[in-house]
């Protein structure tokens, strides 16, 4: 929706500069305040009441709280309705006023109460106290800094760098990225910035700063009832669909021919008879089907729903050229590959909506990744008695089978460890390329656990596999997914909703047992490894708006061409930044002559290397942009 920003001293030119850095993020408006110790700058993507009255940033009615706001609401209308039967008497129809007055009413409690996706500041100008908060899942972000007695904040990184915010790469972070292609919160590439983690608040004072969680996974019994989990499912996704449809601007959906994004387009098609739906395609004349499939099937669906659809092809020359700015878009280095397809699509969607939902989250809540159906069968394995899965004649058996690696991860106690194996590039890859001066095999692990231990649940608990698909919702999602869904969409001044990650949705699966959403397919010896379905109870609950081409459909990812285009048109990209004349800074880190090597065996077809060869790709670009200018 905006952009956020502030820091604890005045300074109306360096406010102005943030706001003008961040201008892609709310085109709309600007605005800025400054009290006796404290700036606070805003970009303004208008969504609900355009009139100048959702202006910010926006005085509380009693003149005493003042708030910037990045995100919506949605159950802000509910909200209204109770504080103003308090008395309370709003004077515009935004969600920011309605956080004023529930913050004045409730204080940092205020925070249960919300619906939505959010990242906002208030500032008391009595007490000169500041409070951030971040919404649960952390669909929206924010990052801040502080050092010798100045606390920056803004909604995107690179506005912190008007300041004089020191650009030390965090060596920890540097080796947590080549190893799982992004940072986790609350640590950035930047030693010495941060981002507040989901489901936090944080209040800086003349105590120093305070930082808070207020929302995790609580380890509630599960639900077996299936007939009541599908009935609940149907209910809240439909809700959380109707209130994220509510908008002042055109809205539409970004249709990718999948399970999740289909039941988007049929509960949208329940509440409006003008869907407008969305999908990208590639430009490709070899293995067209296969890198347009879902394009195809999206197609298919939007006329079985009657939406007014919208179709953009891309070509290698549209990510060549735009591939910088969707880095710098990015503010930190996030290795994917369909990253700046995903800011193309989004410009092309610009005159069309202002605001599209998607489809992320169901994955990492129902199942759908082939990680969840390998744990789960870890899992039911693990219900043998250890003295017979764990011995010398399984382990010759497993060998005979090349399957030694899932016998030993079959009788790994760690949860993280275990999670990793399947999530991580491999440590022979990495060893091979980050020089030996700067990598850290251990420090991903060691860090996973201490950012992520409160929400693992019980050490003694049996269930792997919901606690793995908790951390796929606390790392991955918020810090890859999320993230790169907001500034993607930011960049093209477009606002994206989650309509599965409605924090009543994600509560609610976490209780849904996972034989419930894995099924049974794949779990017996002759079927092992094949016919893995996910998404079981997901599917038959939203059965209704699943057409048989996608009910019956294949798992399959989003494929791109980005692995050919390196042996073809990026190539001459490749075999430019990847060397060490590009940027002489990093050779320190990296042996570009082990990666350039690895490129031949790319090309040449010896040995696929798509994953490493785009994080090495994409960090040289991100240094380019963020570190030598």
């Amino acid at each position: 929706m905006c952009g956020i920003h502030g820091f604890n001293f005045v300074d109306e030119q360096a406010a102005q500069k943030m706001v003008e850095r961040t201008r892609h993020r709310g085109p709309d408006s600007s605005g800025a305040f400054f009290s006796r110790s404290w700036s606070l700058g805003f970009n303004r993507l208008a969504i609900i009441d355009l009139s100048e009255r959702g202006n910010q940033p926006m005085k509380s009615r009693s003149g005493r709280y003042v708030i910037v706001f990045n995100g919506e609401i949605y159950n802000f209308k509910e909200l209204r309705d109770e504080l103003r039967a308090d008395g309370y008497d709003f004077s515009s129809g935004t969600d920011t006023e309605v956080i004023l007055a529930a913050y004045e009413k409730w204080g940092e409690d205020c925070l249960r109460r919300l619906n939505g996706m959010f990242a906002f500041a208030i500032l008391d100008t009595e007490t000169e106290e500041l409070f951030l908060a971040r919404d649960r899942i952390g669909i929206k972000p924010l990052y801040f800094s502080r050092a010798n007695g100045k606390f920056v904040f803004s909604s995107e990184a690179k506005a912190l760098f008007i300041h004089e915010i020191s650009k030390e790469i965090d060596p920890d972070a540097l080796n947590m990225y080549f190893r799982i292609l992004y940072v986790p919160a609350p640590m950035t590439i930047w030693a010495h910035v941060k981002k507040l983690q989901p489901g936090h608040f944080l209040r800086v004072s003349q105590n120093g700063v305070r930082i808070q969680k207020y929302w995790g996974y609580e380890d509630r019994p599960v639900i077996t009832d299936r007939g009541a989990i599908e009935e609940e499912i149907r209910r809240l996704l439909a809700d959380s669909v109707r209130r994220e449809m509510i908008s002042d601007r055109p809205v539409g959906v970004f249709l990718s021919g999948g399970i999740d994004s289909t039941i988007i387009t049929g509960l949208m098609s329940e509440e409006s008879q003008n869907v407008r739906t969305f999908s990208a395609g590639f430009e490709e004349t070899e293995e067209s089907d296969k890198y347009n499939r879902d394009f195809h099937l999206a197609r298919r669906t939007a006329a079985h729903f009657g939406t007014a659809h919208h179709e953009y092809r891309f070509t290698a020359r549209d990510v060549l050229d735009k591939l910088p700015a969707a880095i710098w878009h990015m503010d930190e280095p996030v290795s994917n590959h369909i990253q700046t397809i995903t800011m193309l699509l989004a410009r092309a969607v610009a005159p069309e909506a202002t605001v599209v939902l998607g489809g992320d989250g169901g994955d990492e809540l129902f199942g759908g990744y082939e990680r969840h159906y390998y744990l789960y069968l870890m899992d039911r394995l693990r219900r043998l008695p250890e003295m017979a899965r764990n011995n010398f004649f399984a382990a010759a058996l497993a060998r005979a089978f090349k399957a030694y690696e899932f016998y030993r991860l079959c009788n790994e106690n760690d949860v993280v460890r275990r999670y990793l194996y399947f999530f991580a590039q491999k440590e022979n890859i990495i060893a091979t390329f980050l020089r030996q001066s700067v990598n850290r095999p251990g420090v991903l692990e060691k860090r996973f656990v201490e950012i992520y231990a409160s929400d693992l649940g019980r050490e003694g608990e049996r269930d792997f596999t919901r606690r793995a698909m908790r951390l796929d919702v606390r790392s991955w999602l918020a810090d890859e997914s999320l993230a790169r869904s907001d500034k993607m969409t930011m960049a093209a001044s477009i606002e994206q909703r989650v309509p599965f990650l409605d924090h009543r949705l994600v509560e609610f699966a976490d209780r849904i047992p996972v034989r419930y959403k894995i099924g049974s397919k794949g779990l017996y010896f002759a079927s092992v490894g094949r016919h893995y379905e996910g998404k079981v109870i997901l599917k038959s609950a939203m059965k209704k708006y699943l057409p048989p081409w996608v009910l019956g459909r294949d798992k399959w990812g989003w494929f791109s061409p980005a692995a050919k285009w390196i042996r073809g048109p990026l190539l001459p990209l490749f075999q430019e930044v990847l060397s060490p004349s590009y940027i002489p800074e990093t050779k320190d880190m990296l042996d570009f002559s082990a990666l350039q090597k690895m490129l031949e065996g790319h090309v040449s077809k010896k040995k696929y290397a798509l994953t490493p060869l785009w994080a090495a790709l994409t960090f040289q670009l991100w240094y380019k942009e963020f570190m030598n200018k």
